[in-house]
């Protein structure tokens, strides 16, 4: 199983923005697909961003629409989430997720291996 680790949140100001990086290690990434959820307190996990295995297809939700992008290197076995725009609404753990096959998905249930998550707080 892939082991993921993410990285590079913190506290920003609204309008502000960040890179989540999230690194494989054990297994090459390029066979999986990825996805991104976040999860605020109190509210149940949520499908942030899906790319495919090769990097050439990702969706989004339609809150972070235009405003995140993800992306992957697949020689450095990591994939980015380029958040910009950021508001007090997307203060949440981010995780990374892998799914083996070439096509994200939004369901979590979905995806083999997860990272332990990291803080993005959005102060107004």
């Amino acid at each position: 199983q892939v082991q993921l680790v993410e990285s590079g949140g913190r506290l920003v100001q609204a309008g502000g923005s960040l890179r989540l990086s999230c690194a494989a290690s054990g297994r090459a990434l390029s066979p999986y697909a990825m996805g991104w959820f976040r999860q605020a307190p109190g509210k149940e996990r949520e499908f942030v961003a899906g790319i495919s295995a090769s990097g050439d297809m990702a969706a989004y939700v339609d809150s972070v629409r235009g405003r995140f992008t993800t992306s992957r290197d697949n020689v450095e076995n990591t994939v980015y989430l380029q958040m910009n725009s950021l508001k007090p609404e997307d203060t949440a753990v981010y995780y990374c997720a892998a799914r083996y096959g070439s096509t994200w998905s939004s369901l979590n249930h979905v995806y083999n291996s997860w990272g332990q998550g990291t803080q993005v707080t959005v102060s107004s």
